[in-house]
């Protein structure tokens, strides 16, 4: 039997080479077989003259959205926010675990593994968890519980990614933490390092990035400020030419200035956008929890009781077109929201570029970017 193949016809193409080029893609079995090429005989042809043709978006870093937490960890939940994430143009994720009781990470990690392995295959692809907690500083933990800090231990990271049957793609570490680099260096081969949540000097950082560390959560955010005589984390991440740095691009976060001195510090081979949203994240004004702790929601901010940031309330696709806004270049915007994430996850052979052989999901938005359709 021939395979049913699509054309996405005479589209402005995001293609590997991070540029846009008027072109048509095809795809059959939910795999990309080719670009550019003539239309086959008998394939379906879907116009998309006048549109761009992205690569869905792939967030490495949320807790939750429409009204539902990655804590929940049951198939309902989950596939509720894997349909909110698609209908946003996101087709790829990797949701963040908070700081939490052992045991119940490890519910978590069980639950998530078991919803994988019975996933519906037409929405968007849960690729990897993110282990944000339980590895931070009790001076940096922002809305983290500060009560279930742990130190890391690489024995522990094995049976967490045990029962999360392989899914852990990112782990959020304090290097200052106790036995922090060792950690590291110990497991560098299997987990990819994340410095965040830290009060750590710049030569502490070094020491992490040296080990293996690769990554930076939510930079500026949960961190020393980037001071002229010490430069912390952020200029230790800045001189690691290895290091990718995620971004919450909510125009909350961070500013727009900070937004565009990123860009120019790390280059948009390097900054990774990420919303970091929570179950509040489409959802109306109101209380909502995160991490077992209760978070207020008004507009686009969302807090603790005590006013601490407690993670957006926008998706990626917001902080997509937020970038653009702010003056960002939109190739390098859409770089740092597919093809960066992927590399930084480990994930880029299966998401993250428009080429044969990758999965065939697709963000189509029109000229004022405004969202046209997702396949």
């Amino acid at each position: 039997m021939n395979k049913k193949i699509t054309v996405l016809k005479n589209g402005t193409v995001f293609t590997k080479d991070c540029t846009f080029n008027k072109t048509n893609v095809c795809f059959a079995d939910g795999k990309i077989i080719s670009l550019g090429g003539g239309v086959p005989d008998g394939a379906e042809v879907i116009g998309c003259e006048g549109l761009y043709i992205l690569p869905g978006l792939t967030d490495v870093h949320l807790h939750g959205c429409a009204g539902h937490d990655l804590s929940e960890a049951d198939h309902a939940a989950l596939a509720a926010m894997a349909d909110f994430e698609y209908r946003h143009g996101v087709t790829a994720f990797c949701p963040a675990v908070m700081t939490l009781p052992d045991e119940e990470i490890s519910r978590i990690l069980r639950g998530t593994a078991e919803y994988v392995r019975n996933a519906a295959a037409d929405t968007a692809e849960l690729a990897g968890i993110n282990l944000e907690g339980p590895f931070v500083s009790a001076e940096k933990c922002g809305a983290q519980n500060a009560a279930y800090i742990a130190s890391p231990l690489a024995e522990k990271l094995r049976k967490w990614q045990n029962d999360a049957g392989g899914l852990i793609r990112l782990v959020t570490i304090a290097p200052e933490s106790a036995g922090a680099v060792g950690c590291i260096r110990e497991c560098a081969g299997e987990f990819r390092f994340s410095l965040g949540h830290t009060a750590c000097d710049y030569e502490t950082a070094m020491a992490a990035f040296a080990a293996g560390a690769d990554h930076v959560t939510h930079l500026f955010n949960a961190m020393p400020a980037f001071h002229h005589r010490d430069t912390g984390l952020i200029g230790a991440a800045f001189d690691t030419p290895a290091c990718f740095a995620e971004l919450i691009c909510d125009g909350v976060h961070v500013s727009a200035a900070a937004v565009r001195a990123a860009f120019k510090l790390f280059g948009d081979e390097r900054i990774v956008l990420i919303s970091d949203s929570l179950e509040a994240a489409g959802m109306p004004d109101g209380d909502y929890m995160l991490g077992g702790q209760r978070v207020i929601k008004r507009g686009n901010r969302a807090e603790l009781a005590d006013g601490t940031l407690a993670g957006s309330v926008s998706s990626l696709y917001d902080c997509l077109r937020k970038a653009a806004e702010f003056g960002i270049p939109l190739e390098s915007a859409v770089k740092a929201a597919t093809r960066n994430p992927c590399l930084s996850a480990g994930i880029y052979d299966r998401f993250g570029s428009i080429e044969p052989g990758k999965r065939a999901r697709f963000l189509i938005l029109r000229r004022d970017l405004s969202i046209d359709r997702v396949i």
